[in-house]
């Protein structure tokens, strides 16, 4: 068995998970694979089972119905920690990695001194353009000249990152818990990057020489105010758990979010071309559900 495993999270793109797996497979550092199946209706069992039958370094689990992309991160790292790897890579199924994706985030840990020097390591995500990833756009953090030195080899300090490739070390996972999956999508990453780099002070850092592609239909960031009529009710979930997340911050976190909700109800003033009561509706809402939602962390044992 590797000491690295890759965590994929799928529902219903059986040719993007496809296209990740090759990625994966022809990775330079080697790795294990392991697919998180959120009950797709589509032929992504039948494929999987196929194509690993003769396989002993991919693996595959059907978590029973649609529990989202946090409740399939968290389903994939519990699993991937109690099978005991040392190091758990996770990305969504439209994530192709470099062929020295992974080589390189192992470069950098090697850099920093080990697992115990930092809480996660974060690829460089463009679009199929070769241009960023606006919706994987990590967030540097103000005091990243501390480690200035690691600016030679293409690292950067940094505060919180999304689900598209993100290396965890084990001790990690052990220390600050299991990303929460009552939030089903939407902000899982943010809070479980900022829980540990915020609320846990491990210092984490992007690796600019590790460099993934998020083949999304579109390179465009999301906002309730420009967003499509039939996406609408999908924000219930973002301001919801944002609620959640800054609130764990205290006063700062509180101030922050409520500022954050008000200016987007001032963009869909003033920008949306339909639907403004129902978006503005979706915000309240989710506000007032978010001061009485209060998901418990949950923790893996180390044996």
């Amino acid at each position: 068995m590797n000491n690295i495993i890759a965590v994929i999270v799928t529902y219903n793109r059986i040719d993007m998970l496809k296209q990740s797996i090759n990625a994966l497979e022809n990775q330079s550092k080697y790795c294990d694979i392991l697919v998180v199946n959120n009950a797709s209706t589509d032929n992504t069992e039948e494929w999987v089972q196929n194509y690993i039958k003769d396989k002993t370094d991919i693996h595959y689990v059907n978590t029973g119905k649609n529990i989202g992309g946090a409740g399939g991160f968290n389903y994939g790292m519990r699993w991937a920690i109690e099978k005991e790897y040392d190091y758990v890579w996770i990305m969504d199924d439209d994530c192709l990695p470099n062929e020295d994706s992974l080589e390189k985030l192992m470069n950098a840990d090697e850099i920093i001194g080990g697992p115990n020097k930092y809480g996660f390591l974060s690829s460089v995500v463009l679009w199929t353009d070769g241009h960023e990833c606006k919706m994987n756009r990590q967030k540097i953090k103000k005091s990243y000249y501390e480690y200035a030195e690691l600016l030679k080899d293409g690292i950067v300090q940094v505060e919180q990152a999304t689900f598209v490739s993100l290396l965890f070390p084990k001790e990690t996972i052990f220390k600050v818990g299991l990303p929460v999956k009552e939030f089903f999508i939407w902000g899982d990453d943010i809070e479980y990057t900022r829980r540990i780099t915020v609320r846990n002070n491990l210092t984490s850092y992007m690796v600019g020489q590790s460099q993934v592609i998020h083949a999304m239909k579109e390179n465009s960031g999301s906002s309730i105010a420009t967003d499509n009529a039939e996406r609408i009710n999908r924000y219930k979930y973002a301001f919801r758990n944002e609620a959640y997340l800054y609130r764990k911050e205290g006063i700062k976190g509180v101030c922050y979010y409520v500022a954050k909700c008000g200016l987007n109800l001032c963009r869909i003033l003033a920008k949306a071309e339909n639907h403004r009561f129902k978006r503005c509706g979706v915000i309240i809402s989710s506000m007032i559900k978010g001061v009485f939602f209060n998901p418990k962390i949950e923790f893996v044992e180390e044996k």
